[in-house]
C-alpha cells in the first residue's frame, strides 16, 4: 500500500527542488529528473486542495 501523501512534506520537498536547482550546478539530467519530481509533487498538491476544496464544500452544505 503507498504511503499517505502528505501535503506538508510535498511543499517541503518542492521547496528543496528549487533551492537545490537554484544554488548547485546540476547537469541537464539531474535538472530533468529534479523538474519532473517537482511537477509530479505539484499535481498531487493541486488535486489534494481540489479534493479538500470539495470535502468542505460537501461539509458546509450538508450543515444547512
Amino acid at each position: 500500500m503507498p504511503a499517505k501523501f502528505s501535503y506538508d512534506k510535498a511543499i517541503v520537498e518542492i521547496e528543496s527542488i528549487i533551492e537545490e536547482i537554484e544554488l548547485e550546478g546540476l547537469s541537464v539530467d539531474e535538472l530533468s529528473e529534479k523538474v519532473k519530481k517537482a511537477s509530479e509533487l505539484i499535481k498531487r498538491c493541486k488535486q489534494k486542495l481540489t479534493d479538500t476544496r470539495t470535502e468542505v464544500d460537501n461539509l458546509l452544505e450538508n450543515l444547512n
